[in-house]
């Protein structure tokens, strides 16, 4: 037994409160749990019950054992004076008040149903399993579950934009430049993501602005700070590039990162940072109204249009400044598009609409619907277990429930754990 699980049945008293009585055989009506303090103090604020034929208002403090009252000393506690009612599972030991009277007692245990308790035990069971309900989630009424994962992928929006926030501060609320700031972290992807953050970083946004409508200083502007350009390489287009950045680097007063951050081991080619680099600086020269642009796309297919891009000639064959390939155009896949769209342009959105005051939660989750399922082991999971996986809205819930609920024993906040304790 936990007290967490006390504090849940409770607040929603699952249990009968026809018949409830104190250890002292009081008759006891609760007319308001009350509310549930997270911070220190007791755990339940102004609740209201009926006591020896009179209303009481004041607190509820919750423990396993009544033993538990001065195991954390509350009998030194001025906080804990306005308590009128001690709800505990078992009761081993009478707690008295300051005046020498015994705290009225409700003893839980005994009016709990034991199938709550036992489907509590069973989700919260240790044996291995990747997820509490792995054998009962697909059971789930199918409207709980769709309003779970809606409530689920708002509060991913809501974590995901505490890094806006955090990247707004430090480029004094430019929108342009947060956009900037996360799309070069997500055209690294996982294995290069921090590099490309590092490399935007190096560079006032301001520089960017002012050299998008030169393509070559663009890219010599993107491929100097990422340090590709400090070495000696025998290819014209790099010593263009490396001149060009010359003149940049003097001009912006900008310091390079160090090239080793950047990974190529075990990439694909289409994947290597070099690529992904030309891809950026190609973007952003076709496009310089990229943040206006984004937001005001309501459809997925209004994306694909805006990331069509096309890269400088000497990329089409090449993957690396020193080895020629085959000719291929290397424009951004529609899967690349999708995980920008999914990662970097939505949760903007959602920020940006925010601090507008037009937040419209609706409208972001019909547009994720349309984007494809991602593929990832946790989405592949859930699926063997039944569930219905059609788009990213879905796969990016499940994410959140996975990390932040299952993954935590987290049953009692959970909407899907509360059917099943409940049934």
């Amino acid at each position: 037994m936990k007290e967490d699980f006390l504090h849940y049945l409770w607040r929603y008293q699952l249990f009968d409160v026809s018949s409830l009585k104190t250890t002292n055989n009081q008759p006891l009506s609760i007319i308001r749990s009350g509310l549930h303090n997270e911070d220190s103090g007791p755990d339940f604020l102004n609740a209201r019950i009926y006591l020896e034929g009179q209303m009481w208002v004041g607190n509820v403090e919750i423990h396993i054992r009544s033993s538990d009252w001065y195991y954390h000393q509350h009998e030194n506690d001025e906080n804990y004076d306005a308590v009128l009612l001690h709800v505990v599972w078992q009761h081993d030991v009478e707690v008295f008040m300051k005046n020498n009277k015994p705290i009225p007692t409700l003893e839980l245990r005994h009016f709990v149903n034991d199938s709550i308790v036992k489907n509590y035990q069973r989700l919260q069971g240790r044996s291995p399993q990747w997820i509490p309900c792995d054998t009962q989630i697909d059971k789930i009424d199918s409207f709980v579950m769709n309003n779970w994962l809606e409530r689920l992928y708002i509060e991913r929006l809501e974590r995901k934009s505490i890094d806006v926030k955090e990247q707004l501060k430090k480029t004094d609320n430019d929108w342009e430049a947060v956009l900037f700031l996360l799309l070069s972290k997500n055209f690294g992807l996982n294995k290069n993501g921090e590099a490309f953050l590092d490399m935007a970083s190096s560079i006032p946004f301001s520089v960017v602005r002012k050299e998008s409508c030169h393509e070559e200083r663009l890219y010599a502007l993107f491929f100097g700070q990422a340090g590709f350009l400090e070495e000696e390489i025998e290819v014209s287009y790099h010593q263009k590039l490396k001149e060009e950045y010359k003149y940049l680097k003097h001009k912006h007063q900008l310091k390079p990162i160090p090239k080793k951050l950047f990974q190529f081991f075990r990439m694909r080619p289409s994947n290597f940072p070099t690529i992904r680099l030309a891809q950026l600086s190609a973007l952003y020269t076709k496009n310089r109204s990229l943040f206006a642009d984004l937001m005001a796309c309501k459809q997925v297919e209004d994306f694909y249009k805006l990331f069509a891009i096309e890269l400088a000639d000497f990329w089409k064959t090449h993957y690396t400044f020193t080895k020629e390939s085959k000719t291929s155009h290397k424009k951004l896949t529609t899967s690349f598009v999708d995980l920008l769209i999914i990662n970097t342009i939505i949760p903007l959105k959602f920020s940006y609409q925010k601090s507008l005051g037009k937040l419209n939660e609706e409208e972001l989750i019909e547009l994720l619907k349309k984007v494809r399922p991602e593929k990832n082991s946790i989405v592949e999971k859930f699926k063997s277990l039944k569930l219905e996986v059609e788009d990213a809205f879905t796969t990016q819930a499940l994410l959140e429930l996975k990390n932040n609920y299952c993954a935590k024993k987290r049953c009692l906040q959970c909407a899907i754990g509360n059917q099943l304790i409940r049934n």
